[in-house]
C-alpha cells in the first residue's frame, strides 16, 4: 500500500484571477480537486464582507471580490475561514486567506502549494490554531471567444473544435476556463442544431491568445461563413440584450453593425459572427444559454 506523503494537506489544482480595469473588483477563481472541502469553503467565505458573490462553475469555485482589508469575526462553526484581504498591485492580484484549525490549514498550506501563484506568505497550521497566507497571482484579464459555423451538413461540429482548439492555445499566460454551448434561434440556414460557442480565458497576453485561437480556427474550420468575435473585458453583459435577440429570432447584419462597443471585436466575419457575438454573454450561464427560445418570450 501507496504511503501518504502529505496526509493532513490537499493541494488546491490551480487558482487563477482576473481584475477589472481599475483594479476595484477581482473575480478568484479556485479549481478544486476535494468537493467536500470546496462546499464548505464556499459556504463560509461567502460571508467574507470582501466577497460580493460565489458560485460553483464545473471543477471551480468563482468569487466576485471588492479590493481591500477586512477584519474577519472568526468564531469555530459559525464563521471558521474567509478572505480577509484583496489587492491589486501593477502586474499581479494579492490575496490574504485566514482561518481555524481545519479551516486555516486550507487557508494557508493547501492554497500556498497551488500551481498558478508567482509567491505566497503562510503560516504554521494544524490543530486548532488561527493560520492564514497571502499568495500573489498573476493579474489577467478575462477573454471570451464566441465561435459559429464551423461545420458542414456533410462533417464537423463547432462544440468540440471550439473545445480542442481552446486546449491547444492554453499555456502560462492564458488559461482556459469555462466552455458553454449557446442554443440560438434555429434560423433557415442553421446546419442543424443551431448553436455557437463561447470559450472563456484569463490571460495576460490577449493578442497573443486571440491570434493563435484565429490561426488554429482558419486552418481547421470546414465553413467559408465563420464567425469568431472577441470579448475583452470584465464583464459582458453589454451584449447581452443582442444574445437575447438572436436566441429569440432571426437577426440581420445591419442589427450586429449597430453594436459599438471597443471591448468586443471581429476576427473572422463571416456570417456566423451574428451568432458568435451572441454566444459572449451567456458564458457559464448554462441553463439560459441552453434554454431554446421560440421566439415568443
Amino acid at each position: 500500500m501507496e504511503r501518504l506523503s502529505s496526509p493532513y494537506t490537499i493541494q488546491y489544482p490551480q487558482i487563477v484571477a482576473v481584475a477589472d480595469g481599475n483594479g476595484e473588483q477581482v473575480e478568484l477563481i479556485e479549481f478544486f480537486d476535494c468537493v467536500g472541502g470546496a462546499m464548505w469553503v464556499k459556504r463560509h467565505y461567502a460571508q467574507s464582507p470582501l466577497v460580493r458573490s460565489v458560485r460553483t462553475v464545473g471543477a471551480t469555485n468563482r468569487y466576485i471580490l471588492s479590493a481591500g482589508i477586512a477584519d474577519l469575526a472568526l468564531e469555530g462553526s459559525v464563521f471558521p475561514a474567509g478572505i480577509a484581504g484583496v489587492a491589486v498591485e501593477g502586474d499581479e492580484i494579492a490575496v490574504t486567506y485566514r482561518g481555524m484549525g481545519g479551516g486555516g490549514v486550507g487557508a494557508s498550506i493547501c492554497r500556498a502549494s497551488a500551481p498558478g501563484i508567482i509567491r505566497c506568505v503562510s503560516d504554521p497550521s494544524g490543530g486548532g490554531r488561527l493560520a492564514g497566507s497571502t499568495v500573489w497571482l498573476p493579474r489577467r484579464e478575462r477573454v471570451i471567444v464566441g465561435i459559429d459555423d464551423t461545420d458542414t451538413p456533410e462533417e464537423g461540429a463547432t462544440w468540440t473544435l471550439a473545445h480542442n482548439i481552446a486546449r491547444a492555445v492554453e499555456d502560462d499566460r492564458s488559461r482556459y476556463l469555462s466552455h458553454t454551448i449557446v442554443q440560438l434561434y434555429p434560423v433557415p440556414y442553421r446546419t442543424k442544431n443551431c448553436v455557437a460557442i463561447a470559450c472563456e480565458f484569463a490571460t495576460s497576453d490577449p493578442a497573443g491568445l486571440v491570434q493563435r485561437y484565429c490561426d488554429l480556427l482558419t486552418e481547421y474550420t470546414l465553413s467559408e461563413e465563420t464567425g469568431m468575435a472577441v470579448w475583452r473585458g470584465f464583464d459582458p453583459s453589454p451584449l447581452e440584450e443582442f444574445g437575447c435577440r438572436v436566441k429569440q429570432g432571426e437577426v440581420s447584419m445591419d442589427d450586429l453593425a449597430a453594436l459599438a462597443d471597443e471591448r468586443l471585436s471581429i476576427a473572422m466575419g463571416g456570417r456566423g459572427i451574428i451568432g458568435a457575438v451572441a454566444a459572449i454573454p451567456f458564458y457559464t450561464r448554462y441553463e439560459e444559454a441552453l434554454a431554446l427560445w421560440n421566439g415568443s418570450g
